[in-house]
């Protein structure tokens, strides 16, 4: 099994990344591939509603690293979503991503390219916003008829500069626990499918 985590900060390595790696130490632990796309040097150009991805599973445009992207999560057993609050929401890029896919799989409802997926939102924020942020990519799992884990909190954890959420205890805590929940539930998908 394997989860691919999508990173859409504009810093590499910073809140965001920290949280997610602390959500594959549990996965890891449980036997779980990981893989960690980093959006910081990377653009994702919105979708331009041209339609023509009706049939082939996947975005025609090649003007950017989309198309390598969505083919990963296609593939992924797991998906799980990061970005820092910008203005009380998710990143530009996870904007354009999320909106992009969605399109792809609208244009493709037949081959249902992430039903029964496993799914997971992560957020790093300084104050507020957190919740909005969380809420944009659980409604993108929602709609690819995917499960989303849970954990004993919000998955969010506090920090501003690089490295701040490693002072959030309660926040580290709760990705270990996200982790381990997002395990045990696509252990159960795994074993369904069986």
């Amino acid at each position: 099994m394997k989860v691919l985590g999508i990173n859409s900060s504009a810093r590499k390595d910073g809140n965001t990344a920290i949280l997610m790696e602390k959500v594959f130490e549990a996965l890891n632990k449980e036997g779980i591939e990981t893989e960690i796309i980093q959006l910081y040097n990377k653009i994702i150009e919105p979708c331009k509603a041209c339609w023509a991805c009706g049939g082939k599973r996947n975005c025609v445009h090649k003007k950017d690293q989309f198309q390598d992207i969505f083919e990963k999560m296609t593939q992924a057993d797991g998906i799980i979503l990061g970005s820092p609050v910008y203005t009380a929401n998710i990143s530009a890029n996870m904007q354009a991503l999320l909106e992009r896919a969605s399109v792809v799989t609208d244009m493709n409802q037949k081959e249902n390219l992430f039903r029964h997926k496993a799914g997971a939102a992560i957020t790093a924020a300084r104050r507020g916003g957190a919740l909005n942020a969380l809420d944009a990519m659980n409604h993108f799992f929602m709609l690819q008829n995917m499960f989303i884990a849970g954990s004993t909190y919000w998955p969010m954890a506090y920090g501003q500069m690089p490295g701040d959420v490693q002072k959030d205890e309660e926040g580290l805590a709760t990705m270990s626990n996200l982790g381990q929940n997002m395990a045990y539930l696509l252990k159960a998908l795994e074993e369904r499918r069986r």
